[in-house]
Order: structure tokens, then C-alpha cells, then sequence
């Protein structure tokens, strides 16, 4: 995914930029059968245009950039966060009303579905403190002239 900016300002070792475009993906977001998707700005949160990267030698105030996410990293996100806790939830509401007698059923698989719950949480709090994890993650400034649109030239 990628998306144009402009830089703002620059400030100990980071830059300010704003989203001066909010289509972001393949282009084809208001033809027929694009997903009419602003995804850079998802991925960044929603309503917000203006955000800190870590600045790139050769650029400043006023330059045009190019900002960019790998292919994939707002899915894995996206799973990470909310399917692996719907997964959980679900399973650890299964797994307490396997262990529940007649009575107490929905009882066992409120704590198993909660259970689930903290278990998502957990996993994701260390997901977030993982180096590797923090990497596939990571959003790249490239000053816009360096961008070449299209594939790679053989």
C-alpha cells in the first residue's frame, strides 16, 4: 500500500507529514469491482491525515513523499487483533460448555468465552513488544521523485 504525502516539519529525527491523497492500494478504487477502500488511512486510524515517521536523510519541510506499508501487513494486523480473538472467544466458549453440567452451561462458557478473550489479549501484547512483529508492521518514507509507478524493470 501506498499513499502520497506532504512533510510538514521536521523535528529531532522525525517527520511530520500530511496525507495529501486518500486513495491508497491499486488505483482502482472507484471503477467497477475495486473495493472503494482508503486503506493507507485505515491502517493509520481513522480520521487521521496528519502523523510522525522517522525522518530520511534528504528530506524536509515542504517535500512531497511517498509513504508505504508492505502487501499484507493491515491483514496480518487485522487477523492478529480481531480473528484471533473471535477464534478464542468462540473456542473457549465451546471448550467451557463441553466441561458445564445441565444447569450451569451458559455459566462455564461465559468464563471459557472470557478466558478466550484474555488468552487474545495476551497473545497480542506480546505480539506488539516482538521486534520481528513490529517490522512486518513498519511504514517506509521515500521521497516522492524517488518513486518509479509500476513494476520492477527487468
Amino acid at each position: 500500500m501506498q499513499a502520497r504525502a506532504r512533510v510538514l516539519r521536521v523535528e529531532r529525527g522525525t517527520a511530520w507529514v500530511k496525507l495529501s491523497d486518500k486513495a491508497g492500494g491499486c488505483g482502482r478504487c472507484d471503477e467497477p469491482g475495486g473495493c472503494r477502500s482508503m486503506q493507507i488511512t485505515q491502517a493509520l486510524g481513522a480520521g487521521k491525515d496528519e502523523f510522525a515517521l522517522p525522518l530520511v536523510p534528504g528530506i524536509g519541510p515542504g517535500d512531497d513523499v511517498v509513504i508505504s506499508i508492505p502487501d499484507g501487513a493491515a491483514l496480518r494486523a487485522a487477523l492478529a487483533s480481531y480473528g484471533l480473538a473471535t477464534v478464542l472467544l468462540v473456542s473457549g466458549a465451546g471448550l467451557g460448555g463441553l466441561f458445564a453440567d445441565g444447569r450451569s452451561g451458559d455459566t462455564y462458557a461465559l468464563a471459557g468465552g472470557l478466558a478466550g478473550l484474555l488468552l487474545a489479549w495476551a497473545t497480542n501484547r506480546v505480539l506488539a513488544r516482538s521486534r520481528n512483529w513490529r517490522l512486518g508492521l513498519r511504514m517506509d518514507l521515500a521521497p516522492a521523485s524517488a518513486c518509479v509507478q509500476g513494476g520492477p524493470q527487468r
